[in-house]
């Protein structure tokens, strides 16, 4: 990595407050609140709500609400025009679920009507708009989903990998989390007042921010100098109790800025307005600032709770504060708790703000906070090259099984694909553990125990194409049939799509970096390249995971290329930067496969013309739902790159769930080791114990290419 400036050079916000930065201006210095009775749909039991609902989002759009509220985010960016970003980071938890919940109530099951259900879709629909041809990400950690976009967007300029990253978050209301947070009791029926002695909880919300990150200078609006993530590893919704993980992640910010908490003016607190987590901030924000207190407040009591896109919608208010010297007011605060002893704003004030810490943290443990500050004031952070990532263990689970399973059935030519039986998945696995999770969790810490083995991994990174679709089922399926009275919570807190990452961070102890990353075929890929961008620092070994589970009524409806064989499974590698072991590269990664040139830059990223000759094999991911386009993205790059070795298609033998890549990821480690691929499984495979490596290849909508050669 290089001390390359990392710029805010645009954005666009959308809140309860208003659109735009003159609206959300105005709106912060009279203090006002955008909470209102919830009138999107009227719940049958008790009241309306008091939640942060944007009236112009309307439901007779074709676009679901998520993606036109991040599409109207975006929008002063696109208009201002310049060249399109290298890369798209989105944060997300609800995607397109506004629309899915009334297609599953009315039986609908055309999967053509669920093609915008995927949480993966709002940064691609972005992306498209744009006319990015780079990586596109999606972050989907709970409520820190807004805030780890700007930590990637910084990551991916400051290693080279990119000049322009449009980062935000987006999320909309919908019965999923407006009833899941009622069934926990986290919602103050009088709206939220966050810090209050009298606080009784949250007001869910939607909302949109994004930002154009650039390296560039021009005329800037702010500038991202550090970012910190961390994990609890405590409780899959509570917070530490002491705000350890939170005191972490804003230590880590502080650091990699270069800054002291002197130079703090102003901190943006998550400050939910629940009684738990409110407490929990206001002990780790105490114990940083010890000496002294800067000025800080918390918005949500003015936009509501936002999910996804709060950290990104106060990452803007952030960015505002600083371009116009406005501290925004904690409203709905009457009386600050005493117990939390810090004050908050009561009003609005007028001040010059150097820089703020915000703050994001979420389900699952998950917390990041970023340093943002006014443009060239203070130096560049430092960061030095750091060495590649190399594999320590592996593990994968397929319908044949877990690894020397898997292993020995492909050697005897034998088909992997189907779905493994839950108690052979969870041999090893501690009963009390899993007595309550559902298939997707229980996959996932059946790849990291045997992965990690005796080791204790520091950090998770996760992908996965779907996420918990058994929760997600049960939890809409108990609320439909009892008239929308009766939601579970404890489905509602294992459907977000990071809590397997939250449940193999508490198991193991892991109180780094954790993200989970979501796509339909590159969330694996997704996953390891966040991990070389956020654990260039560490030297502590890291799981990078990814899982994806069958599910008999929503996998057919989301992922269609799943109805022909109900397959899952996914891999696991323990990552380090010591030791000597396989090297691992994400070395390219394209959210839009069918763009023109995006096949040429994959080639012109593996070294081109001759390139084949540093590879033994292939191992191709060829979609059921594209193999056209897929097969011909395969014959390209092999005759460019004059690719004359064996063809493993991977996913016609271990089946056409989403992250199949993670599995084919370890299984290749394997076969690293050994030398040579399985002859029984493509034609013409023959040793390669001679320095060369395996690639791995993503193909069809998005394409990428990972690179594993030996230690």
């Amino acid at each position: 990595m290089t001390d390359k400036r990392v710029y805010i050079a645009g954005f666009g916000i959308i809140s309860a407050l208003g659109t735009g930065s003159t609206e959300t201006l105005e709106a912060l210095a009279s203090g006002r609140s955008g909470l209102a009775p919830i009138s999107r749909f009227r719940p049958p039991a008790g009241d309306p709500l008091p939640v942060g609902q944007i009236q112009e989002i309307d439901a007779g759009k074709t676009m679901p609400a998520t993606h036109r509220l991040a599409q109207i985010a975006a929008a002063p960016i696109l208009t201002a025009g310049g060249p399109p970003p290298d890369a798209v980071v989105v944060g997300t938890t609800t995607g397109g679920m506004a629309a899915t919940e009334p297609l599953l109530r009315a039986g609908i099951e055309d999967p053509e009507a669920y093609r915008w259900h995927g949480a993966a879709t709002v940064a691609a629909d972005l992306a498209r708009r744009f006319r990015c041809t780079g990586p596109v990400l999606t972050v989907s950690t709970a409520c820190s989903s807004g805030a780890a976009p700007a930590a990637l967007g910084a990551a991916l300029i400051r290693s080279g990998r990119a000049a322009r990253v449009l980062a935000g978050g987006a999320d909309s209301l919908c019965r999923l989390t407006y009833y899941g947070f009622l069934s926990l009791q986290l919602i103050d029926p009088n709206g939220a007042r966050p810090l209050d002695r009298d606080r009784k909880g949250m007001s869910v919300a939607e909302g949109a921010a994004m930002m154009m990150l650039t390296a560039g200078d021009g005329n800037p609006d702010a500038e991202i100098l550090g970012a910190g993530l961390s994990c609890d590893a405590w409780h899959p919704t509570a917070p530490h109790p002491e705000g350890d993980g939170a005191l972490s992640a804003m230590k880590a910010a502080l650091n990699q800025a270069g800054l002291s908490t002197g130079d703090i003016d102003y901190v943006n607190l998550h400050g939910t307005g629940t009684i738990d987590n409110d407490l929990s901030e206001a002990l780790a924000v105490r114990a940083l600032f010890s000496e002294k207190l800067p000025a800080l407040s918390s918005v949500k009591g003015a936009t509501g709770h936002s999910l996804a896109a709060s950290g990104a919608v106060e990452a803007v208010v952030s960015a505002l504060a600083i371009r116009h010297g406005l501290l925004p007011a904690n409203t709905g605060c009457r009386l600050a708790d005493p117990a939390l002893a810090l004050f908050p704003l009561k009003t609005p004030k007028r001040a010059s703000v150097r820089a703020v810490l915000s703050n994001a943290f979420g389900f699952g443990g998950s917390n990041a906070a970023v340093v943002i500050a006014q443009p060239d004031r203070f130096s560049p952070p430092r960061a030095a090259e750091h060495p590649p990532l190399r594999i320590a263990s592996c593990a994968c689970v397929t319908g044949a099984g877990a690894t020397d399973a898997t292993l020995k059935k492909l050697h005897a030519a034998g088909s992997c694909a189907g779905v493994l039986d839950e108690e052979i998945l969870c041999r090893g696995l501690p009963p009390r553990l899993i007595r309550r999770l559902r298939r997707l969790p229980r996959l996932a810490l059946s790849l990291a125990a045997e992965a990690a083995g005796d080791a204790r991994p520091e950090g998770v990174f996760f992908g996965t194409g779907w996420g918990a679709l058994s929760e997600t089922d049960r939890f809409l399926t108990r609320l439909f049939e009892s008239d929308e009275k009766y939601p579970s919570p404890t489905d509602f807190v294992g459907s977000v799509h990071n809590a397997p990452a939250g449940q193999i961070a508490q198991f193991f102890g892991a109180r780094g970096p954790n993200l989970t990353l979501t796509g339909e075929n590159d969330a694996f890929e997704q996953a390891l390249l966040a991990a070389e961008l956020i654990c260039a620092g560490q030297n502590g070994p890291v799981l990078v995971v990814g899982a994806d589970e069958a599910h008999p009524r929503l996998s057919p409806l989301f992922d269609p290329a799943s109805a022909a064989q109900a397959a899952d499974g996914g891999g696991a590698l323990l990552v380090e930067r010591a030791g000597s072991g396989p090297i691992v590269s994400l070395r390219f990664l394209s959210g839009d496969g069918g763009a023109a040139g995006a096949v040429d830059k994959l080639i012109d990223a593996l070294g081109g013309d001759g390139a084949g000759a540093r590879f033994g094999a292939v191992l191709a991911g060829i979609p059921a739902g594209n193999k056209t386009a897929a097969r011909a993205q395969l014959d390209k790059v092999a005759t460019a790159c004059r690719f004359a070795g064996p063809v493993f298609d991977y996913r016609q033998w271990i089946g056409q769930f989403a992250t199949a890549s993670a599995a084919a990821a370890a299984m290749a480690c394997r076969w690293i080791g050994q030398g040579r691929i399985p002859p029984a499984l493509c034609a013409g495979a023959e040793g390669f114990d001679d320095g060369r490596g395996l690639l791995l290849l993503g193909l069809g909508d998005s394409i990428s290419a990972v690179e594993i050669f030996p230690g």
